[in-house]
Protein backbone atom coordinates (compact mmCIF):
# COMPACT_ATOMS: atom_id res chain seq x y z
CA UNK A 1 0.00 0.00 0.00
CA UNK A 2 1.27 3.55 -0.88
CA UNK A 3 2.13 5.92 1.88
CA UNK A 4 -0.87 8.09 0.96
CA UNK A 5 -3.26 4.72 0.96
CA UNK A 6 -2.32 4.22 4.38
CA UNK A 7 -2.24 7.72 5.54
CA UNK A 8 -5.87 8.25 3.71
CA UNK A 9 -6.91 4.78 5.67
CA UNK A 10 -6.14 6.29 9.22
CA UNK A 11 -7.40 9.36 7.91
CA UNK A 12 -11.11 7.63 7.38
CA UNK A 13 -10.88 5.79 10.65
CA UNK A 14 -10.25 9.12 12.20
CA UNK A 15 -13.49 10.72 10.46
CA UNK A 16 -15.27 7.76 11.63
CA UNK A 17 -14.12 8.32 14.83
CA UNK A 18 -15.07 12.20 15.27
CA UNK A 19 -18.55 10.94 13.62
CA UNK A 20 -19.32 8.66 16.45
CA UNK A 21 -18.51 11.06 18.92
CA UNK A 22 -20.80 13.68 17.33
CA UNK A 23 -23.57 11.25 17.46
CA UNK A 24 -23.70 11.72 13.62
CA UNK A 25 -22.46 7.98 12.56
CA UNK A 26 -25.75 5.32 11.83
CA UNK A 27 -25.97 1.75 12.31
CA UNK A 28 -29.08 1.40 10.17
CA UNK A 29 -28.04 1.65 6.58
CA UNK A 30 -30.19 4.08 4.52
CA UNK A 31 -31.89 2.31 1.88
CA UNK A 32 -30.64 1.25 -1.43
CA UNK A 33 -32.80 3.56 -3.42
CA UNK A 34 -31.97 6.58 -0.98
CA UNK A 35 -28.42 5.59 -1.53
CA UNK A 36 -28.73 4.79 -5.58
CA UNK A 37 -29.44 8.63 -6.29
CA UNK A 38 -28.04 10.80 -9.07
CA UNK A 39 -28.60 13.83 -7.52
CA UNK A 40 -24.59 14.95 -6.11
CA UNK A 41 -24.43 13.86 -2.63
CA UNK A 42 -27.85 12.17 -2.70
CA UNK A 43 -29.04 15.73 -1.59
CA UNK A 44 -32.59 14.40 -2.43
CA UNK A 45 -32.37 11.58 -0.60
CA UNK A 46 -29.53 11.32 2.10
CA UNK A 47 -28.41 14.69 4.80
CA UNK A 48 -24.66 14.68 4.72
CA UNK A 49 -23.75 12.84 7.66
CA UNK A 50 -25.08 10.14 6.05
CA UNK A 51 -23.55 10.64 2.66
CA UNK A 52 -20.30 11.07 4.09
CA UNK A 53 -20.64 7.52 6.14
CA UNK A 54 -22.65 5.65 3.38
CA UNK A 55 -21.29 6.69 0.36
CA UNK A 56 -18.10 8.70 0.90
CA UNK A 57 -16.43 6.52 3.13
CA UNK A 58 -17.08 3.15 2.08
CA UNK A 59 -15.84 4.63 -1.83
CA UNK A 60 -12.67 5.80 -0.17
CA UNK A 61 -12.34 2.39 1.91
CA UNK A 62 -13.47 0.56 -1.66
CA UNK A 63 -10.26 2.20 -3.37
CA UNK A 64 -7.52 1.80 -0.55
CA UNK A 65 -8.58 -1.98 -0.78
CA UNK A 66 -8.07 -2.05 -4.50
CA UNK A 67 -4.93 -0.05 -4.33
CA UNK A 68 -6.62 2.34 -6.78
CA UNK A 69 -6.24 5.46 -7.78
CA UNK A 70 -7.58 8.48 -6.09
CA UNK A 71 -10.06 10.90 -7.45
CA UNK A 72 -8.03 14.37 -8.33
CA UNK A 73 -9.93 16.48 -6.23
CA UNK A 74 -11.87 16.75 -2.90
CA UNK A 75 -13.54 19.65 -1.13
CA UNK A 76 -15.59 18.24 1.73
CA UNK A 77 -14.51 20.20 4.35
CA UNK A 78 -16.60 23.45 3.56
CA UNK A 79 -19.91 20.92 2.96
CA UNK A 80 -19.23 19.68 6.38
CA UNK A 81 -18.77 23.16 7.99
CA UNK A 82 -22.53 24.20 6.09
CA UNK A 83 -23.98 21.00 7.18
CA UNK A 84 -22.93 21.46 11.07
CA UNK A 85 -23.58 25.39 11.27
CA UNK A 86 -26.91 24.41 10.27
CA UNK A 87 -27.39 21.55 13.03
CA UNK A 88 -25.84 24.32 15.06
CA UNK A 89 -23.12 21.55 16.00
CA UNK A 90 -19.77 21.92 17.10
CA UNK A 91 -17.79 20.11 14.81
CA UNK A 92 -14.43 21.84 14.89
CA UNK A 93 -12.00 18.18 14.50
CA UNK A 94 -14.28 16.80 12.40
CA UNK A 95 -13.77 19.70 10.08
CA UNK A 96 -10.11 19.46 10.56
CA UNK A 97 -9.81 15.69 9.66
CA UNK A 98 -11.94 16.34 6.49
CA UNK A 99 -9.48 19.43 5.79
CA UNK A 100 -6.46 16.86 6.10
CA UNK A 101 -8.67 14.20 4.04
CA UNK A 102 -9.40 16.51 1.34
CA UNK A 103 -5.34 17.59 1.18
CA UNK A 104 -4.04 14.09 0.78
CA UNK A 105 -6.55 13.74 -1.95
CA UNK A 106 -6.18 16.72 -3.84
CA UNK A 107 -2.21 15.91 -3.63
CA UNK A 108 -1.58 19.20 -1.64
CA UNK A 109 0.26 17.27 0.94
CA UNK A 110 3.27 16.09 -0.37
CA UNK A 111 4.78 12.32 0.27
CA UNK A 112 7.27 13.55 3.12
CA UNK A 113 4.53 15.25 5.13
CA UNK A 114 2.33 11.85 5.37
CA UNK A 115 5.72 9.96 5.87
CA UNK A 116 6.48 11.97 8.46
CA UNK A 117 2.76 12.12 9.97
CA UNK A 118 2.24 8.26 9.43
CA UNK A 119 5.98 7.49 11.73
CA UNK A 120 4.91 9.94 14.93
Amino acid sequence: MHNIHTALAAALQDIQAEMVSLQLWELERPSEAALASTEPFCIDTLNFAQWLQFIFLEKMRAIIDQGGPLPSQSDIAPLAEEYLSQKKAKGTKLIERLKYTDDLISGRIQAKAITARLSS
